[in-house]
């Protein structure tokens, strides 16, 4: 029997690749405090360097305050994110596009991966609205320089998972973190129960 023929890599559980789309679940011993918990949808990983965005912190600041034309798209709860420590005084949009919606070519949208797209804020909301099925904005990004997420992957502060498109507007009631975890395989599946805090266990 050849090596490759073996049954235990056939059983191997392929670690997805970090690219765009890919989440990035922060591990139980990243305890800093910007990225503890974090569930990191990435947008861009090539030779320029990596960019994400935090798509489990809302912030108390509301969409109506800040781009009010925006807010009827926003989904709920309808709440600046916080993206990242990046240029937190810039904003993000990321959508789901519709079922069925034709986004190639649209002004102001661009695909990231299948239904998920950025969307331009300042772009025309009343065009965007048919396309899309909501929107999510953040405040900041997460970003790396060239071979600084492959360093922080081999140390083992993220695991890489594949997204959902409802990932990126997921309800703020829902901890996405755990949720993201659970549906992996076993062993990982099993840290979606990791007490948030340790010391009060």
């Amino acid at each position: 029997m050849s090596h490759a023929e073996e049954p235990e890599d056939r059983m191997a559980w392929i670690e997805p690749v970090v690219g765009p789309g890919s989440l990035l679940v922060s591990s139980t011993d990243l305890v800093e405090p910007a990225f503890r918990r974090t569930v990191i949808y990435m947008i861009e990983h090539n030779d320029a360097g990596s960019l994400g965005v935090v798509i489990n912190r809302p912030s108390e600041t509301t969409v109506q305050n800040v781009l009010p034309q925006w807010a009827p798209l926003a989904a709920n709860p309808s709440a600046l994110y916080v993206g990242g420590p990046v240029k937190r005084d810039s904003a993000l949009c990321l959508g789901t596009a519709r079922n069925g919606a034709i986004i190639d070519g649209v002004a102001g949208l661009r695909r990231v991966d299948g239904k998920v797209v950025m969307v331009d804020l300042d772009s025309d909301p009343n065009v965007i609205a048919p396309l899309v099925e909501g929107i999510r904005i953040f405040a900041g990004y997460s970003g790396w320089t060239v071979g600084q997420l492959d360093s922080e992957l081999k140390r083992d502060d993220w695991m890489v998972t594949a997204s959902l498109p409802s990932d990126v507007v997921t309800p703020s009631r829902i901890d996405v973190w755990a949720r993201v975890l659970r549906r992996q395989p076993l062993p990982l599946a099993m840290l979606a129960t990791h007490p948030i805090e340790v010391e009060r266990n």
